[in-house]
């Protein structure tokens, strides 16, 4: 897959995230991304700290199916995230593009303190 495939295959699913936004018309009964969108963010921010915790335990134990069928599953639902505050993944990867080449720790250094 190339990187406009890639950034094509985001958007596909940003823009299918986006219909199941409850604004949107996404049916709970019918769709389980609608289901997480309409609790609101209690819902999906348990799932992305669920699948974070599940892909630690897949790369722990050295097991690469279960870390790609992890790291989509966080994936996932961090787009449910997106979707939810009206956010893009086009977004993160600008931002990971901006990041590209510059130093982990002068990137970290160069962040507002919060």
């Amino acid at each position: 897959m190339t990187q406009a495939d890639t950034a094509t295959l985001l958007a596909r699913l940003a823009d299918t995230l986006e219909s199941r936004l409850p604004a949107n018309g996404g049916d709970p009964a019918s769709s389980y991304t609608a289901k997480l969108l309409a609790r609101g963010p209690d819902a999906f921010l348990k799932k992305i700290g669920e699948e974070a915790t599940e892909l630690v335990m897949a790369a722990k134990d050295n097991a690469p199916e279960r870390i790609v069928a992890e790291t989509a599953d966080l994936w996932f639902h961090s787009l449910v995230a997106l979707a939810y505050y009206g956010l893009r993944p086009e977004q993160v990867l600008q931002e990971l593009e901006r990041r590209e080449g510059i130093s982990g720790l002068a990137e970290k250094a160069g962040r507002p303190q919060t």
